[in-house]
């Protein structure tokens, strides 16, 4: 495998079963790269909106999630609702370490295509990481 970048339509990506023999080959594996990273950069904005999601929608005082902040002279209510809370911030925080999750599966296979060395490869991860910014960061701006 050459250490360089080299402009050919013959290349192995990622798996074993992925070996590209022709130019219409090259065409397919460039495009399903390209959607990789635009896959990608879709995912760093869904984590970043749903990290805000989950900041807006928790308790005033939530400093210490897993703790019961319970005063003496409280209702019957106040333990429920930390409970509550605290499912609420369990259930956030297991949803943004899933994303999270995805978002390296996705980067490393992005990586391991463009370590294929293969030029036409690269530019599908640059185009595809370039059309993924614009499509996706607008919508950090929405509401």
């Amino acid at each position: 495998m050459p250490m360089h970048f080299i402009f050919s339509s013959q290349v192995e990506l990622l798996f074993d079963f992925w070996r590209v023999h022709s130019p219409a080959g090259m065409a397919v594996s460039v495009l399903v790269v390209l959607l990789l990273a635009v896959l990608y950069e879709s995912i760093k904005v869904g984590k970043v909106k749903l990290s805000h999601w989950s900041l807006l929608r928790s308790p005033p005082n939530h400093s210490l999630p897993l703790t019961e902040h319970v005063d003496q002279d409280s209702t019957n209510s106040e333990p429920a609702r930390a409970h509550g809370d605290r499912t609420r911030w369990f259930l956030s925080h297991l949803g943004q370490s899933l994303v999270h999750v995805a978002q390296v599966v996705v980067g490393y296979f992005v990586m391991l295509a463009v370590m294929s060395y293969n030029t036409w490869i690269f530019l599908g991860v640059i185009l595809g990481s370039a059309i993924g910014y614009y499509l996706a960061y607008p919508l950090l701006s929405v509401g």
